[in-house]
């Protein structure tokens, strides 16, 4: 548990809210065998910032489950679902992805791609089913 900032750093009007945020963020996790499973939550408030822009006040709710094979190959399915409060309106993507760990040179990167579906998205954003890949550089101890 600690604390979750929004800053307002973005270059171009469309790309900020133009608000100073604040508010918990947790995660809960278990791993058990090659499962692993939990959730991450966030919730912010702003208190600062440009009065012309809506106020915010929203929720984030990630969970997920994952199983790994002995060749670290990763099958995961999740959602990255966020909650507006003060719009009424809410997002909520369902992620399937399948990612494998390579070393490019000596330093492990987790590899992977899969499909989203949007159940349910903001009268602006995206519908249905799209794609999503990633590179993720890994630092164990």
């Amino acid at each position: 548990m600690g604390p979750a900032f929004l800053l307002p750093t973005g270059s171009e009007d469309e790309l900020t809210a133009d608000k100073w945020g604040v508010g918990p963020t947790g995660v809960v996790l278990r791993q058990q065998g090659p499962w692993t499973y939990g959730g991450l939550f966030n919730h912010l408030v702003d208190f600062a910032g440009d009065d012309d822009r809506s106020d915010i006040s929203t929720t984030f709710l990630q969970p997920f489950m994952s199983y790994t094979t002995p060749n670290a190959v990763s099958y995961t399915l999740n959602s990255e679902s966020s909650i507006d409060w003060e719009n009424h309106d809410s997002s909520v993507p369902i992620n399937a992805i399948i990612s494998k760990v390579l070393p490019i040179g000596g330093h492990p990167f987790s590899f992977g791609g899969g499909l989203r579906y949007w159940v349910k998205s903001a009268d602006n954003g995206p519908e249905g089913l799209g794609l999503r890949f990633q590179v993720v550089a890994l630092f164990p101890k």
